[in-house]
């Protein structure tokens, strides 16, 4: 572990945005922001999806709302985003378009650049999050809410923390009942974590509501129990989020539906400490190449 990895980045500082002069087009004016995220939130050398679609929420967001004081409400409930590449840790920019706004639903683009090169592409649709108790909701989670003291716990030493350094700036554990692969066996494609940020619950709603969103694409792949290790491209990726989470530990449960021989689904589910379902995804990604 090289010792620029071992940092005290609080997820506020990948929301954290410069303005750039916007450009006007045709159809559209583009707002532009910078901002730096820290090689703490990746995974291996690359940042990590979900903390880049969490950012360009960011982006999307002060653009959107920065336009028109009546819109300030809004959140980005919905993320559709295409990887065309892998940002290295450090400086990116974020070009934004807004191509609907409407009281209920607004509608924008976040393209995530760096070095001129376009590498995410996120189409974002705006609305109102959900702040009451659920008209119906799935069966409870048998999954404790905060890790158990046999979790497998990301530091810097271990084998995930190794790998996945956004141990370093949030307290990430593995549930081991559902990781077989930890003792060398195999099982279902289905794994189970939590998450919490390393310095306490973040005090601004939209921060933590960004990192349930970071949160949604946290577990390691679920191939990995059935003896498939190694990097699993992202092929194209959803986030749903549905509520501000309660303070405390955030659950992640990843299931997938087929595991087929050159790409897979995973579906992750974010639930916080009171039971609510605070965000969701879905991705498509590449099974790991044969060693």
């Amino acid at each position: 572990m090289t010792a620029e990895l071992v940092t005290d980045a609080p997820f506020t500082q990948v929301c954290a945005l410069t303005e750039l002069p916007s450009v006007s087009g045709d159809d559209a004016t583009t707002g532009r922001f910078t901002g730096v995220i820290d090689p703490t939130w990746t995974i291996g050398p690359k940042v990590h999806g979900g903390t880049m679609v969490a950012a360009s929420a960011a982006a999307a967001t002060r653009w959107l709302t920065g336009s028109d004081p009546a819109l300030a409400e809004m959140a980005p409930i919905a993320a559709s985003s295409d990887f065309l590449g892998a940002p290295d840790p450090g400086e990116v920019e974020y070009a934004v378009r807004i191509t609907k706004k409407g009281r209920q639903i607004c509608l924008a683009h976040t393209d995530l650049l760096q070095n001129g090169r376009t590498l995410v592409r996120t189409s974002f649709t705006f609305g109102h999050l959900d702040d009451g108790e659920p008209r119906w909701a799935g069966p409870d989670t048998d999954m404790p809410a905060e890790p158990t003291p046999d979790a497998l716990i990301y530091t810097p030493d271990s084998p995930m923390g190794k790998v996945v350094h956004v141990g370093q700036a949030a307290h990430v554990a593995l549930d081991p009942s559902w990781a077989e692969f930890l003792g060398g066996g195999t099982g279902d494609p289905r794994l189970r974590l939590w998450i919490r940020p390393l310095g306490g619950d973040e005090p601004d709603p939209r921060v933590r509501a960004a990192f349930a969103m970071m949160a949604a694409d946290m577990s390691p792949p679920v191939p990995m129990n059935l003896g498939h290790f190694g990097w699993s491209p992202t092929v194209q990726m959803t986030t749903y989020l549905r509520r501000v989470p309660a303070p405390g530990w955030l659950r992640v449960i990843a299931t997938s539906r087929e595991v087929g021989g050159r790409m897979f689904d995973e579906d992750q589910l974010v639930i916080d400490s009171t039971g609510a379902v605070v965000a969701q995804s879905r991705q498509l990604a590449l099974i790991p190449a044969a060693r």
